[in-house]
């Protein structure tokens, strides 16, 4: 069963992995600039919000989208990255997101993942929901409950050894940030 993982531990472990925090206190994560990064993007469809420079980065996926990108994101970590830890958090926090941005539904979906959104509503920061690679059905079905509901917010996903992130967009995307120049061909092929 998918467990809470205090901020503090995320924020160091993420950080002597050499990512950085975007935003005070969030699951908002991303590599130093000037570092060499690969990035690929599964998409719904076109999308016409996508600066022009990511567009090449940018697949688009067969339907039904939500549940095909959360199968894909399962597999990618189960066959490339299943000796680490997955941690899924908002790219706000908690108390944002369980108060205001998402409040709706997203309790029911910790619930279903067998979590209790009062372990986590007034948090001001990004704790992890952690999984690992046994759950991997599970972190397949948040990933598509996010994927399905998010509005106006987004969601991270980073794995424990600190080398690939991924981004659970609003618009129905994923988007994947390695260091890994073979992960990120695997991603491409995917």
């Amino acid at each position: 069963m998918p467990r809470v993982l205090n901020y503090a531990e995320v924020l160091e472990s993420l950080t002597q992995h050499g990512l950085e925090c975007l935003y005070h206190n969030s699951g908002a994560f991303g590599f130093p600039e000037g570092m060499t990064t690969y990035s690929v993007g599964w998409l719904l469809q076109e999308d016409p919000t996508i600066r022009a420079l990511a567009r090449p980065m940018a697949k688009i996926v067969d339907p039904p989208v939500e549940k095909t990108l959360a199968t894909m994101a399962g597999r990618m970590w189960a066959e490339h990255l299943g000796n680490q830890l997955a941690w899924v958090m908002p790219k706000s926090h908690w108390a944002y997101e369980l108060d205001f941005g998402n409040y709706q539904w997203l309790p029911t979906v910790m619930s279903e993942a067998g979590l209790a959104a009062e372990s986590l509503k007034g948090r001001n920061d990004g704790s992890a929901v952690e999984f690992d690679i046994s759950e991997q059905p599970a972190f397949e079905t948040f990933i598509e409950r996010l994927l399905r509901h998010l509005v106006g917010s987004d969601f991270m996903v980073a794995f424990s050894g600190g080398g690939t992130i991924c981004t659970v967009h609003s618009h129905k995307q994923l988007w994947w940030t390695t260091r890994d120049a073979t992960i990120a061909d695997a991603l491409q092929k995917a």
